[in-house]
């Protein structure tokens, strides 16, 4: 595994987690430089998957933290998000790749969706994405080569 795709992969691994961290201008650029959109889908989808489950972990364990002042929640605001969740919380999980998506995430932990559905959907949701911008990224390259040359 080049550097390239060692940092592909770390930063599409942050990028899952609350911490800030962009993917995208690091997979655009790897592919700009000739990496496999296989290979770049593949690294980054895995990694992202990866900080996705552990911050669905941190949700499992974040009630724990119920009543101190690192618990996000009050009782009501608790209500209404097992309200929102129930609702609209495991469909969501196909945004997770979004901006925000890692607070769905960590809700899908907190509200103890089964870690096989939280799989299976956050995997459809980032594959999908990487997938997409990697076509975006082929037709931007393309488009670029018809201006230069």
């Amino acid at each position: 595994m080049t550097l390239g795709l060692a940092g592909l992969a770390l930063a599409a691994f942050i990028a899952s987690t609350p911490l800030p961290m962009n993917s995208e201008l690091v997979f655009i650029a790897l592919q700009g430089a000739g990496h496999g959109p296989v290979l770049l889908v593949l690294v980054a989808s895995v990694a992202n998957i990866l900080g996705s489950c552990v911050t669905y972990w941190c949700g499992l364990r974040g009630e724990r933290l119920r009543g101190s002042r690192w618990f996000p929640f009050t009782d009501e605001g608790l209500i209404r998000a097992r309200a929102w969740f129930s609702r609209w919380g495991l469909w969501s999980l196909l945004l997770s790749w979004a901006p925000g998506g890692d607070l769905i995430v960590a809700l899908a932990g907190l509200m103890r969706v089964h870690p096989l559905l939280f799989l299976a959907l956050v995997t459809i949701a980032k594959t999908a994405r990487y997938a997409v911008l990697a076509l975006i990224g082929a037709g931007m390259l393309d488009s670029f080569s018809g201006v230069f040359l």
